[in-house]
């Protein structure tokens, strides 16, 4: 049996989430605004101003499920876990492999692959969508180009080869990004990937896109007992998940590009819902945050078939999968890590 859980996203400032036996209570101007069995979530997200209570916390973590909390316009800020779950050895293995310069470029190479793939089936689906307008051209070229890429992955020896590889192709990938926006609204146009902070309104959408996948997939790690700090291709530094970033590569452009791009084209987010700061960032307002949280939901709940395990799942569900095969292949169950190649 397959059972789709689902993260609780909580925007509204100055909300109290707290524990009432088995349920998380939201609460807001002293009312109580909805109830969510703990059983039925697989995580917690707090935007701004939202506190928990240390009961609620403490059962959460009990209950392995993390508690994520981000400003109010999606910058990461901390993340609360019970303990750690899972098998030591697995653990063990784990970091035997991120201290294998030879085995670490091995899982770089396959994250790598799998996102430079899924960034060139991007772009043949546009350029076939937009046909002889001329985009198309410049969409295949690209397309191409990311294909030489490919090519190249299995002769890189080394990580700094590897990530070589995969900055080249990011840029052949963004250098076209425009043109996959076919709005006309000039203030939606994309001169490039800019995070800290994002400067247009693409990049925002991008960079919180990125943010919700990054606690998604963090979230799947911890679930399988692997340790999302330590990565292969992402190496050790302070407060960085190494390895939700290295799992996340090859689920970008399928579960955020795709959707920020879907959600511009068909006008359901514009340039009005965006603000420019003092500090030059550029984030959107609530009522656009709420739209993009409700449309990555439904995002997850829609079924595809996985193109390794032949079934079929949610959208949703193919982080955990993916940890879970990774999971298998550092424990040696399977020789190989069939990372996510979409169809």
């Amino acid at each position: 049996m397959k059972k789709h859980l689902n993260t609780l996203y909580v925007t509204t400032q100055g909300t109290w989430l707290a524990a009432e036996g088995e349920t998380v209570v939201v609460k807001a101007d002293g009312d109580v605004k909805l109830r969510v069995p703990l059983h039925m979530l697989e995580g917690i997200v707090c935007f701004g101003n939202v506190c928990a209570s240390p009961f609620l916390m403490g059962r959460c973590g009990e209950r392995g499920l993390g508690i994520s909390f981000l400003t109010e316009r999606g910058r990461f800020m901390a993340r609360v876990e019970g303990p750690v779950s899972g098998n030591v050895l697995l653990r063990r293995d784990q970091y035997r492999w991120a201290d294998d310069p030879g085995r670490s470029a091995e899982l770089a190479r396959t994250f790598v692959s799998a996102k430079v793939a899924n960034c060139r089936r991007v772009l043949q689906r546009a350029a076939r969508d937009h046909g002889g307008d001329g985009r198309g051209e410049v969409l295949r070229g690209a397309a191409e180009a990311l294909a030489r890429s490919l090519e190249e992955l299995p002769q890189a020896a080394t990580l700094d080869s590897v990530r070589g590889i995969e900055g080249d192709a990011a840029r052949v990938y963004f250098a076209v990004f425009d043109d996959l926006i076919t709005t006309p609204e000039e203030a939606l146009r994309f001169d490039g990937r800019s995070r800290r902070p994002p400067t247009d309104p693409i990049n925002a959408l991008l960079s919180f896109f990125y943010t919700l996948l990054v606690h998604d997939v963090a979230s799947a790690l911890q679930a399988v007992g692997l340790d999302p700090q330590v990565g292969f291709l992402h190496r050790d530094r302070p407060g960085r998940p190494g390895l939700a970033l290295d799992l996340m590569e090859e689920l970008r452009p399928i579960l955020a590009d795709r959707l920020a791009l879907s959600l511009v084209n068909r006008r359901q987010v514009g340039a009005r819902d965006f603000e420019t700061r003092e500090t030059g960032g550029v984030y959107m307002d609530d009522a656009a945050r709420k739209t993009v949280l409700v449309a990555y939901q439904e995002r997850k709940q829609e079924e595809i078939r996985h193109p390794f395990l032949n079934e079929k799942t949610s959208v949703g569900m193919i982080v955990h999968l993916q940890a879970l095969l990774l999971a298998r292949h550092l424990r040696g169950d399977l020789d190989g890590y069939p990372a996510f190649f979409w169809r």
